[in-house]
């Protein structure tokens, strides 16, 4: 444990909703890693699948187009 004046000074404080050790950043950062997590993912995605898509469409728009 930490010490007994520390201990109980925090007690007493939380009993008035204050804390000394605020992890509202801590929860911050955590959403931004996996945001961005998720970003780069998409990224990569995007450029691995990307060319086959458009020729797929490009595909479809030949086969749309009329004939002369």
């Amino acid at each position: 444990m930490g010490d007994p004046m520390l201990v109980a000074l925090e007690f007493l404080l939380a009993k008035y909703g204050i804390t000394l050790r605020d992890e509202d950043g801590q929860g911050l950062i955590e959403y931004v890693l996996i945001a961005a997590l998720i970003s780069i993912a998409a990224i990569a995605v995007i450029v691995l699948i990307g060319p086959q898509i458009t020729s797929r469409f490009q595909e479809v728009n030949d086969a749309l187009a009329p004939a002369p």
